[in-house]
């Protein structure tokens, strides 16, 4: 079943092996959905946030930032003297939060990108944040380059942390993600599996665990 994805890229998009969306237009909408069959318990970016102890005038990128939802909410914390930055390889993504940036008056770098080719200089950030994006990332090779490039615009000390899907083992939201929208990788994503790679990549300090909630869980670390 094909579902909601695809891996024909839309106009303008870079050339990845990663997997991209093809509904930008409704992706928030999609997250609402998933957020109130999980009881009001499921919320990327506040997930993200909550873990990523965000202080003012930090440097930020969000890699894979879809509709700007986390990165708007980490310009938030980071305040006037600190950046967010983001990125996707789907333009249509970008398109749509740019309009939200603008929209709520806040003056945020979206550009389009790819985890494995970060279009950003060595040791920019003090934090690179990432919220159900890995698991669109097919073989532990691209997962793989994409953690070393994080690691590259770190700076030494810099943070890592991933969000990403814990699949629902029974229910609705399983029937849901698993065949109405066609999202069978999120079904295959064990989190768990990525604390090699990311150590592979220079981090240390990395721990993975469950988040506060529901269907998600999350990996982190320093970099060395």
């Amino acid at each position: 079943m094909r579902g909601f994805h695809s891996k024909e890229p839309s106009q303008g998009a870079p050339e990845t092996d990663g997997i991209t969306i093809g509904w930008a237009a409704h992706y928030d909408v999609v997250v609402w959905l998933l957020s109130k069959l999980a009881g009001g318990k499921w919320s990327p970016a506040r997930a993200a946030l909550e873990l990523a102890e965000l202080t003012p005038g930090e440097n930020v990128l969000d890699v894979g930032c879809g509709t700007g939802t986390l990165a708007l909410a980490a310009q938030e914390q980071v305040g006037p003297i600190g950046e967010v930055h983001g990125v996707d390889a789907d333009p249509e993504m970008i398109a749509v939060a740019r309009r939200k940036a603008a929209k709520a008056g806040v003056d945020l770098d979206f550009q389009v990108g790819l985890i494995e080719d970060i279009p950003f200089p060595d040791g920019q950030f003090d934090v690179v944040v990432s919220s159900l994006m890995i698991h669109h990332l097919p073989g532990e090779d691209l997962k793989r380059r994409g953690f070393t490039e994080i690691r590259r615009v770190l700076k030494p000390g810099g943070r890592l942390l991933v969000v990403d899907f814990e699949p629902p083992t029974r229910g609705l939201p399983r029937l849901l993600l698993g065949h109405v929208l066609g999202h069978s990788r999120m079904m295959e994503n064990d989190v768990h599996r990525l604390t090699s790679l990311v150590e592979a990549a220079g981090f240390t300090e990395v721990e993975v665990g469950r988040t506060n909630h529901k269907l998600l869980s999350f990996v982190r670390g320093v970099a060395g």
